[in-house]
């Protein structure tokens, strides 16, 4: 799987091209922003792309009104499919969001339900109580998400719905030659129609990616044979910023461990979860973080840590956004990147993960481990790789065995001796290949 080998990079695209909160209908051209950043997620060493909802919704993205069609506040499908073809002619796949959970009120067979009620040929599509009335006074009530009723739950064991959003995901491929879906609240989806979706996109496009957004649980029950590729690691990306802000790196040293250590009940090895610092949906790691020196060191555990890494835009040269003042904050639309040491420094480690087989696919074993220090190999497919991090203000002097007397780091191409323990500067970190 393709993706597995990949950095991706996430756009918010409302957010980034500055479309308006509320979608009166009115069309405007935005779309073709994306293609002005093109240069900067190549320098990125990015070579996938998810974006987050592009089709016709009522604010957000994740409020759909029509499957088939652009949202009129970013462009049309014509404009959308330049973007994509031009991504492609870059080296860059594409992932969309696939919101099948819910949808908004303006979605299309929703509002025929509102209008002809017991009659509407859609009845069945959603959970709904004509006996009661909703919060908005439709004269019906309906099952929205976790409570919130300007998203309505679509009922994906019901046939035609399924056909219908099956036939959606055809012609996003066929229009814009997607190359997978991040499908939002995967944790709530019907599992049958979860196995339906990855047998369909199997015979759709060979090696169709499919990653789902699961908070918490065991990842396995969505990450299974004949189910998703792969789910989102939020256990691992609240163990990082935590670890560091606590200055207690034993927090993710052991939610690695448990998923990916050598121990024969580790629960994830060999699979290949979705790693990030910060997305659309939380505060940005620079606000997260109490020390911005440790930007350099999470970014650096990102990169290293067994998993596929992703980058949300602007984080990667320390944008600021505070998910508690709403998440238009967290989405805003830059007028161009921004190229400083910081992105350097992600872009880098991007590279070095790309190129290194065992940082994609090797196992993880901790050599060494503090509070304030963690030093851990990743060895696979004849590598082996050694990531060092000191989050301390102090030199740190770590004694592990290596299993190697030299080796050469990823990063600055310096050569590297382990005898007599490897000397690691404050605020540091490095990706040694043992030679």
């Amino acid at each position: 799987m393709w993706a597995y080998d990949s950095v991706f990079y996430q756009l918010y695209p409302l957010g980034f091209c500055g479309a308006p909160w509320e979608n009166d209908g009115t069309a405007y051209s935005r779309i073709s922003k994306i293609t002005d950043w093109i240069p900067h997620i190549i320098s990125m060493n990015a070579d996938a792309l998810y974006l987050s909802p592009v089709f016709e919704s009522d604010a957000h993205g994740y409020d759909t009104r029509d499957y088939t069609k652009i949202d009129s506040r970013l462009g049309t499908n014509e404009e959308f499919a330049a973007v994509c073809r031009e991504l492609h002619r870059s080296g860059i796949r594409v992932v969309l969001d696939g919101v099948f959970h819910h949808v908004g009120r303006g979605f299309w067979a929703f509002r025929d339900v509102v209008e002809k009620r017991e009659s509407s040929p859609y009845r069945d599509w959603f959970f709904l109580d004509f006996g009661r009335d909703s919060g908005y006074g439709d004269g019906l009530w309906y099952e929205g998400w976790e409570g919130h009723y300007e998203l309505v739950k679509l009922n994906l064991r019901n046939g035609e719905l399924v056909d219908y959003l099956l036939s959606c995901v055809r012609g996003w491929v066929e229009q814009f030659d997607i190359d997978g879906l991040r499908l939002d609240v995967a944790y709530s989806l019907d599992r049958e129609f979860l196995s339906r979706l990855r047998a369909f996109c199997d015979g759709l496009k060979p090696e169709f990616f499919l990653v789902g957004e699961m908070l918490h649980g065991d990842y396995r029950l969505l990450m299974r044979e004949g189910g998703l590729h792969s789910v989102t690691n939020y256990e691992c990306y609240k163990g990082m910023y935590s670890s560091f802000n606590s200055r207690n790196l034993f927090e993710i040293a052991h939610s690695l461990g448990r998923q990916f250590g050598p121990e024969d009940w580790t629960l994830y090895k060999g699979l290949h979860l979705f790693n990030f610092v910060d997305n659309h949906d939380v505060s940005r790691i620079a606000t997260l973080l109490t020390r911005w020196e440790h930007l350099r060191l999470i970014y650096a555990l990102l990169f290293s840590m067994p998993g596929i890494p992703c980058v949300y835009y602007g984080s990667e040269w320390g944008a600021e956004g505070d998910k508690a003042q709403g998440d238009p904050r967290l989405r805003p639309a830059f007028d161009k990147p921004v190229d400083n040491e910081l992105s350097r420094w992600v872009a880098a480690l991007a590279q070095a993960h790309k190129r290194s087989r065992a940082l994609c696919h090797g196992s993880f074993r901790v050599l060494c481990l503090t509070n304030e220090q963690l030093v851990f190999e990743r060895e696979g497919e004849g590598e082996r790789v050694i990531a060092a991090i000191n989050a301390a203000d102090q030199p740190y002097t770590a004694h592990f065995d290596a299993r190697g007397g030299r080796g050469t780091d990823l990063l600055t191409g310096k050569a590297h001796d382990f005898g007599g323990g490897s000397g690691l500067p404050p605020l540091s970190a490095a990706l040694w290949r043992v030679d």
